[in-house]
């Protein structure tokens, strides 16, 4: 997509702090982080939201929780981590591209808000 700013930063048309990259993946820090780390991680590939994934992405979902999994443990976020995705508007998504927020360093409180 032409106006998606995530699409533009998995094409290196936007700079970013890219900490984990594959053919299919990318992960970097947010611009507006609410957590000591968070880290968004999304495919390259122009995905909306979990809502329009389909049996076909599975590899790339795989990727994306590999891509979790590590940059939890080198980031050292042994004691937990929150790994979160907002589906719609309501839901608080404002970058219509799937991506996953990696947020640590710091206790999390329940409900999220």
């Amino acid at each position: 997509m032409t106006d998606c700013l995530f699409c533009k930063i998995a094409a290196k048309e936007i700079e970013a702090d890219v900490v984990h990259e594959t053919e299919d993946v990318i992960a970097f820090r947010d611009i507006n982080a609410q957590a000591p780390t968070h880290i968004l991680v999304i495919p390259k590939r122009h995905i909306a939201s979990a809502a329009d994934l389909t049996n076909d992405d599975g590899h790339v979902l795989s990727e994306i929780f590999a891509a979790l999994a590590s940059l939890a443990r080198s980031e050292g976020l042994d004691g937990g981590h929150r790994i979160v995705t907002n589906v719609g508007a309501d839901a608080g998504q404002t970058v219509h591209h799937l991506h996953l927020h990696l947020l640590g360093g710091r206790p999390m409180s329940w409900p999220p808000g």
